[in-house]
């Protein structure tokens, strides 16, 4: 648990109490910030800079993947068959990008089917998001500017140097402020799950198997402590803010709920849940994290059912940046 509070529960309170903070319209940028951007435009921001935090980590602390390898999936080395996958399908070819090895680099900036994606995990959200990388006819390249503003990341492109948010794919300072990325449709599912359904895929494998220790993870303990952590986000009364939810658009159906039916209708949309993928939030070892399962979300197009949009996140992350998205229970 000593990892937790350093990894974690010092952001948290770091950043909840900037949170509170209220931030003047001509505020200063902090000095560690102009520091670390001296080609953002500051006078041009959508949110208080009060509200971004650290606990320490600067500029490129956590490295972006610039020149992503991969690996037949039979060849990836030794992960674990329900260990989280971020799946990515365009143009005819599938590509996935282990939890193991995001949640040390965050980002990954790559080439998929003629399409520049950005694959991005924040894991104090659980949020796993693919982004298109361009923007007004030039392609951006992203990295992690070591701050978090509602515990999310907040990244940064290299071009202009303006702060994104991770979890809306946002920028909200610089030059690019108010501009939005889109979503590229993607999946968390099992390794196991990914072979089976994309046999010729091919896994992200770390440039340096050796530079970390991929496989493991420093965040191990986040499920059991929402309970004993005070968020600024109302919730539904008793409810864990790290409780994970499905959010489809602007509203969010709590997984236990899906995992309770296994099948679930709502309007056209239908979930579903399987058993057999790891957390990555509860035991230092990913492979032997408990089951939080798998989901699918699909929509009904007359006869032919459609892939949707969705992402699997904790529920205080969803209800940070959708304070008045309905949040599903029953």
């Amino acid at each position: 648990m000593a990892t937790i509070g350093r990894l974690f529960g010092a952001r948290l309170v770091v950043a909840g109490l900037a949170g509170f903070l209220a931030a003047a319209a001509d505020e200063a940028p902090p000095e560690d910030l102009l520091q670390d951007f001296p080609k953002t435009d500051f006078s041009r921001r959508a949110v208080p800079l009060a509200e971004f935090a650290t606990q320490g980590p600067r500029r490129d602390t956590i490295p972006a993947v610039d020149a992503p390898a991969f690996a037949p999936a039979g060849e990836a080395g030794e992960i674990g068959p329900y260990e989280p996958i971020v799946s990515v399908t365009l143009g005819g070819e599938t590509r996935g990008y282990p939890l193991r090895v995001l949640l040390w680099h965050e980002l990954v900036n790559d080439t998929l089917g003629d399409v520049p994606i950005l694959v991005s995990y924040c894991p104090l959200c659980n949020s796993a998001i693919v982004y298109d990388r361009r923007v007004g006819g030039r392609v951006l390249d992203f990295a992690n500017s070591g701050r978090v503003r509602h515990y999310n990341m907040v990244m940064y492109d290299r071009a202009t140097e303006s702060l994104w948010q991770q979890f809306i794919g946002e920028a909200i300072v610089g030059e690019l402020s108010g501009t939005r990325l889109k979503v590229v449709p993607a999946r968390i599912e099992s390794f196991e799950r990914f072979q089976e359904r994309a046999p010729e895929g091919k896994l992200l494998v770390p440039a340096e198997p050796d530079a970390r220790p991929y496989g493991a993870s420093p965040f191990a303990g986040i499920d059991e402590i929402g309970s004993r952590i005070s968020f600024p986000y109302p919730l539904p009364e008793g409810m864990n803010p790290m409780a994970r939810v499905v959010v489809v658009g602007g509203e969010a159906w709590e997984l236990e709920l899906v995992q309770r039916k296994e099948r679930l209708a709502a309007g056209d949309l239908i979930f579903t849940w399987d058993p057999g993928q790891n957390s990555i939030h509860d035991n230092p070892v990913i492979s032997l994290g408990r089951d939080v399962g798998n989901v699918e979300v699909m929509r009904q197009r007359g006869e032919t059912m459609e892939d949707v949009r969705y992402e699997v996140t904790f529920a205080f992350a969803f209800r940070a940046f959708h304070p008045d998205g309905p949040i599903h229970r029953e």
